[in-house]
């Protein structure tokens, strides 16, 4: 599984990050978690809200920061 975080670093990716990987620990799943700045790849998903986290190429939120347990059920 990968789940991607896009985002320009601000402090709501950071928390966004924080919980994708707490809730990955919490549930004991073998996932990649990158972040991903770089504007054409955000682009290139079509999101224009940030931060957004999508996940093996699904976008599942964007313009919103989840808590480890919103995340935790897209991750089920």
């Amino acid at each position: 599984m990968i789940i991607r975080i896009l985002g320009t670093g601000c402090s709501k990716c950071d928390k966004l990050e924080k919980n994708a990987k707490k809730a990955v620990k919490e549930l004991g799943i073998d996932a990649i978690i990158e972040k991903v700045s770089d504007l054409k790849e955000m682009v290139a998903y079509g999101v224009m809200e940030l931060p957004a986290l999508v996940i093996d190429d699904e976008i599942k939120s964007k313009g919103k920061v989840l808590s480890s347990d919103e995340i935790k059920k897209y991750l089920r």
